[in-house]
């Protein structure tokens, strides 16, 4: 009965792909809405991708990923949130995308390795639990890139938000010494020297692709802080946007800034502090737990006559 379920299920699926390779879907309303829309913003105002990916993709991964990609936009969904986090750590959209379905197959492959161990020790040979053990194991092998990325990225960005802090007090030094405010941005990107931080090289990055496409350099700091999601280098961006003629206004407001995240920097420092604490505290009042009862087992035996 399962083999013909599995059989049967196979069969559809094939013809399903066959047919969609045959007639592929037409983009949705959607997607040729946001494709209106990208068209209008471009032509409003430049823009630059800032960052570019730093893995090295094979031609297949490449190539797959490029047909997820095209799924993915036809389909209207843009993952946002996924692509902020693929840009901080440096990774590509398509690399990503054929990671996730390649990893899912290979989670399909203990199906087959199940199925011929159960064979082999002779316990049975029903597909029903190797069957659900590979579903089980694709799926959680499709999820896995997912949980990486959110982990690196959300740790690169506690980092970026460092470097925000620094790189505020930079540019307001900077202007304290005279400087107009993109003489002053340039310049304090370029403390660290030849080889600086990488969040730097970012807004470094930003910067210079500022001029090669003409736009302000806030309006690039504003873009880099939509591609990789970082919102104090939106605020930043709005924040010079708006008085960036007056020299003494935008230096009082990046040095509040700069305290502000400092500020918020050293809460969540505290607090990751405490919760290590707990956990710390939880581990000995285990550890002692367990010394009692090590101490108490022989007595509490004799006393119950065993």
């Amino acid at each position: 009965m399962v083999e013909g379920v599995l059989a049967g299920g196979f069969f559809g699926l094939g013809v399903f792909l066959l047919m969609r390779a045959l007639f592929p879907a037409r983009p949705g309303l959607v997607a040729r809405l946001l494709a209106l829309d990208a068209v209008r913003e471009d032509a409003d105002a430049p823009r630059l991708q800032l960052v570019l990916p730093d893995e090295e993709v094979s031609a297949f991964r490449r190539g797959l990923g490029t047909r997820l990609a095209r799924f993915y936009l036809a389909r209207g969904w843009e993952a946002r949130s996924i692509r902020a986090d693929l840009a901080l750590v440096g990774r590509s959209f398509e690399g990503f995308l054929a990671t996730k379905v390649l990893l899912a197959a290979s989670g399909l492959l203990v199906f087959p390795i199940l199925l011929g161990w159960l064979v082999l020790m002779e316990l049975g040979s029903s597909a029903a639990i190797p069957f659900w053990a590979a579903v089980l194991v694709a799926v959680v092998f499709f999820l896995l890139p997912d949980l990486q990325i959110r982990r690196d990225a959300a740790a690169r960005r506690r980092d970026f938000r460092h470097v925000v802090g620094a790189f505020l007090d930079l540019v307001s030094m900077n202007l304290a010494g005279g400087r107009g405010v993109p003489e002053a941005l340039v310049m304090a990107v370029s403390v660290g020297g030849e080889q600086p931080n990488w969040a730097m090289s970012r807004i470094k990055d930003a910067l210079n692709g500022a001029r090669i496409v003409g736009i302000t350099p806030w309006q690039a700091l504003g873009q880099l802080g939509e591609e990789i999601n970082v919102d104090e280098l939106r605020d930043l961006s709005a924040a010079l946007g708006l008085v960036a003629d007056d020299g003494a206004k935008v230096r009082a407001s990046l040095t509040a800034r700069a305290a502000t995240l400092r500020r918020r920097e050293l809460a969540e420092i505290e607090g990751r502090a405490g919760e290590r604490s707990q956990s710390m505290l939880v581990a000995q009042l285990l550890l002692c737990a367990g010394f009692v009862i090590f101490l108490s087992f022989p007595a509490a035996m004799k006393m119950l006559g065993a």
